[in-house]
């Protein structure tokens, strides 16, 4: 694991002075190459072939090729033994070698050949051609800037912000579609200027120009259709252990994540079958019960035999809140984000590498929105006046209850995302704006400055997706245009902050595309969520965690914003510059005292507002 950046003329100063921003994802050693009108900077995270030989940026035999790469190749060994038979002949024991020689064979068709995380720049000498490369699901993140003719590529945008003529601009359209969902949908980002490659894309540089283009796309097509269910949950159960296992492959110290939940408890199970000695388990706590999870991680320890460890949180600094945002580079408002970032110190401290489990709610339509679109189905069947005047009215003035989830907060959160737009498909209940927050919120400066049909990206990707039940379709949503900008930013982010590597196996591409091609009604039967991975985990694990539901360990913001961090955010959103310019701050400050009274709970939106205002004073002021 690595931090790579990188531009398109020859300036060995300024690409040390990017690698420099990168420290944190390679601490382990600098590598920079300078020549040929091209600049390549790479900081090592060292875990296969930790000798020089896996230096970087890394070169084919005659050096006509260089390569800044970050993540790992799974199937590195096979594809090793493949490119030895054609007579290429490696230097060293690491995974990047591979995607030097590949692409010697394949050109660059060779991304299709790789099964694993990664992001890289490939530069070819020969041809003068420039290649950024991002994996499938987006699990590795790439940045890019493309003004003038100068291309400026980095693992993170920090690094790119050291180059004088890349002008620090707000994007205002980026921290509108943010407020709403969360995190900002690539290929944007909130500076002007500077974009994400998307998950499953390559850019090409070449005569001073720039192409993107996508070389993959999640299909859902049925591949074999006369598939009955029990043959499926054996087939599951082979490709789960296959990817577990592959993401095995290290050469320092690996642990695991347990949350309790369902996802990471698979992992531990499946590691525990390849592990003989000691494994370790990490997990968080909290004293509020509706908001932990620690029981159930107790039982899946126990149950496996791990070196288990728990990491208790019940306040949160304002000081580590700052320094999240400093590493996401952009706001990002996952209520978990913090409690990672702890928790990936506390493991560092004993391991470099933690297998995790992101992607089963994706592709097994694990989360609540999903079941909320179901009900749906039969909630408007009601008449309109039913639904808003009577049912939307009663919800509306019930009051917030204190735990997380409960039967007063699941129906006000369903009946508001019942009521917005439609074509929001399932993520209406994973979006936090609405007509009321959009009207008085925004100043007219902001309101002039922006589109505000916040379900514009959300229609573009349902129109790409050959899905044709609705669970499926909103599955493609979830895969490809929420989980990278939300859920694997904040898992990339949160870990290289510690020069921690997280590994994702659920999310093995193969395993993706065949969970894909099974029906909808497989995965989410009635209100059963992940119905054929619990089938598949029935022997694997205790039926107490096979069956529960999910919980999460987000932190108990709601409750963190009316006691400790009260004063701090009404200190930070009166006085934020951007908070002042783009909202009215009348109406932020009526939100601020109906959550406090416990009238509403406005913590979502406040906590978003809290980490733009933070985000603006560390990167504008």
């Amino acid at each position: 694991m690595c931090g790579i950046s990188g531009f398109n003329w020859n300036d060995e100063t300024l690409a040390r002075k990017m690698a420099g921003q990168l420290v944190h994802r390679g601490p382990d050693q600098e590598g920079i190459f300078c020549c040929d009108g091209m600049s390549l900077a790479h900081r090592r995270l060292s875990i296969i072939d930790l000798s020089e030989n896996g230096r970087q940026p890394m070169f084919n035999e005659d050096q006509s090729i260089c390569l800044v790469f970050n993540g790992e190749i799974y199937n590195f060994q096979e594809l090793r033994r493949e490119l030895q038979q054609k007579g290429h002949v490696f230097a060293s024991r690491s995974d990047s070698e591979v995607i030097l020689h590949a692409y010697e064979e394949y050109g660059i068709d060779s991304v299709h050949r790789l099964r694993g995380m990664f992001a890289y720049g490939l530069y070819d000498l020969n041809r003068k051609k420039l290649f950024l490369v991002r994996d499938r699901v987006g699990i590795k993140p790439l940045y890019y800037s493309f003004t003038g003719g100068k291309l400026i590529f980095a693992s993170e945008i920090k690094a790119i912000l050291q180059h004088p003529s890349v002008e620090r601009r707000v994007n205002y359209q980026a921290l509108y579609d943010y407020l709403g969902f969360e995190f900002v949908p690539a290929p944007e980002t909130m500076f002007s200027g500077i974009y994400k490659l998307p998950a499953g894309h390559l850019l090409v540089h070449e005569n001073g120009s720039i192409k993107v283009r996508e070389y993959w796309d999640l299909s859902f097509k049925p591949r074999e259709p006369s598939l009955s269910f029990a043959e499926a949950v054996e087939r599951q159960k082979a490709l789960l252990d296959q990817a577990v296992s592959s993401h095995l492959v290290s050469d320092v110290p690996l642990g695991v994540f347990l949350s309790g939940g369902l996802d990471s408890s698979c992992i531990v199970a499946l590691m525990r079958k390849h592990i003989n000695g000691p494994l370790r388990t990490f997990t968080i706590g909290y004293k509020d019960k509706s908001f932990s999870e620690l029981d159930y991680a107790e039982i899946v320890a126990r149950h496996c035999g791990t070196e288990h460890q728990v990491l208790m949180l019940d306040d949160l600094s304002p000081a580590y809140v700052e320094k999240v945002l400093w590493h996401l580079d952009e706001p990002m408002t996952d209520l978990s984000t913090v409690p990672l970032y702890l928790l990936c110190k506390q493991a560092r401290e004993h391991v470099t590498v933690c297998l995790s489990g992101e992607g089963a709610d994706e592709s097994y339509a694990g989360y609540d929105r999903f079941k909320a679109s179901r009900i749906n189905n039969w909630f408007r069947l009601l008449p309109p006046a039913v639904r808003r005047q009577l049912i939307g009215r009663l919800a509306a003035g019930l009051p917030d209850q204190p735990q997380k989830k409960g039967m007063i907060n699941m129906l006000k959160r369903f009946v508001e995302g019942a009521n917005l737009d439609p074509s929001g498909s399932h993520l209406r209940w994973q979006y936090f704006l609405n007509d009321g927050l959009e009207r008085n919120l925004f100043s007219e400066m902001m309101k002039a400055r922006i589109n505000r049909d916040p379900f514009r990206r959300v229609r573009e990707y349902s129109g790409k997706c050959d899905a044709e039940d609705q669970v499926n379709r909103e599955i493609y949503l979830d895969m490809r245009f929420m989980m990278t900008d939300s859920v694997l930013m904040k898992v990339d982010r949160m870990s290289m902050a510690s020069s921690l590597e997280i590994r994702v196996p659920l999310l093995d591409h193969v395993l993706v595309e065949f969970l894909a091609a099974l029906p909808g009604d497989w995965k989410l039967k009635g209100m059963r969520t992940k119905h054929i991975f619990r089938a598949a985990l029935a022997d694997l694990l205790p039926d107490s965690v096979v069956n529960r539901g999910k919980q999460g360990y987000s932190l108990p913001v709601k409750h963190l914003l009316r006691d400790g961090l009260k004063g701090y955010m009404q200190e930070l959103l009166n006085d934020s510059p951007i908070i002042r310019e783009s909202l009215d701050v009348g109406y932020v400050n009526l939100l601020i005292e109906e959550h406090c009274s416990q009238k509403q709970n406005h913590n979502h939106i406040l906590w978003a507002l809290i980490n733009t205002a933070i985000w603006h004073n560390r990167f504008f002021r």
